[in-house]
């Protein structure tokens, strides 16, 4: 299957590549960027997805892939604004956190793809944990220096790019489309 994906994230790119070896990914990098005002996971990633549609062949499939963090003692912050949230969201999550007895978090993300024929077909992926007293580790991206999975004792960043092509709510979510699309 050829699928584009809605993006200019070439991190976002590879973890899809990895998740989903049998498909022919590429960026589809579009002259103008969407706005990202929806409310959820899911808006951003319809939004993401029709906007690509406009700028795609049209014998392509087009994904729109919204993903970020959810810190329950921020009241689920930031969200869906995780990427915008703050110059250094780390460092941000990380002084808003200080002294908080919970630390509990969740990535969450969500896959959009428009069929050929308009139709779409959805998927989530989640990977719940906790947020370090620190930055540990250097392999991922985003808030991966300070996500521990449960179950984990290290960060995502320490446990590397090979265990999060398996486990990550990226992977979770590409694993789901595959399934929803084989339904078809």
């Amino acid at each position: 299957m050829k699928l584009l994906l809605a993006s200019h994230n070439e991190n976002k790119l590879r973890e899809l590549r990895t998740a989903l070896p049998d498909w022919e990914i590429a960026l589809l990098e579009t002259p103008t960027e969407p706005v990202e005002d929806g409310a959820t996971f899911l808006d951003n990633a319809r939004i993401k997805a029709r906007h690509g549609r406009t700028h795609a062949p049209a014998d392509a499939w087009v994904a729109g892939e919204d993903s970020g963090i959810e810190v329950a003692a921020l009241g689920g912050r930031p969200g869906v604004h995780s990427d915008r949230w703050a110059g250094d969201g780390v460092a941000q999550l990380l002084l808003e956190l200080d002294g908080q007895a919970d630390r509990s978090a969740r990535y969450v993300c969500e896959l959009v793809v428009l069929a050929l024929d308009g139709t779409e077909v959805r998927a989530t992926g989640t990977l719940d944990g906790a947020i370090a007293d620190g930055r540990r580790g250097d392999e991922g991206f985003g808030y991966d220096p300070i996500f521990v999975p449960h179950g984990e004792s290290r960060t995502v960043a320490e446990l590397g790019d090979a265990w999060k092509a398996e486990n990550s709510h990226r992977a979770q979510a590409a694993r789901a489309l595959a399934r929803a699309l084989a339904n078809r």
